[in-house]
This record gives structure tokens, C-alpha cells and sequence, in this order.
């Protein structure tokens, strides 16, 4: 299998939202158990999430579920 190069990028929490399907407060609240990954400050009022992680996070979620 051929490696793809992925320009890296950032996700905005309702963006993450989108991806998951799930509440900011959801992921807020996996984020603490350290069951999602947590976002990156990116200035004084300002998180976002790579979105290698988040799609990683997906990966494993459908992974987990397949077996």
C-alpha cells in the first residue's frame, strides 16, 4: 500500500463535532477521562484539534466496534 501524504490540519470544536457525532460537552468530558485527544492551544482564547488525531480516534472507534 502506497503512503499518502497529509498536509497537516486543524480542527475547530464544532468541526470535531461534526466528525464524531458527539456534544461539545461529550468530548469535553472524554477528553478528561483520556478517552479523546486533547486540543491544542493555539492562542489565549483559542483550541483546535489535529485532525490526524481526530480521525485516528474514529479509526479505533470503528475498529473496537468490528470486533
Amino acid at each position: 500500500m502506497a503512503t499518502q501524504s497529509v498536509t497537516p490540519a486543524l480542527l475547530r470544536l464544532p468541526g470535531v463535532c461534526a466528525l464524531v457525532g458527539l456534544s461539545k460537552s461529550q468530548i469535553y468530558r472524554l477528553i478528561k477521562s483520556g478517552e479523546f485527544p486533547a486540543a491544542i492551544q493555539l492562542g489565549a482564547n483559542s483550541v483546535a484539534w489535529p485532525a490526524e488525531q481526530v480521525h485516528a480516534w474514529i479509526a479505533e472507534k470503528i475498529n473496537s466496534s468490528a470486533r
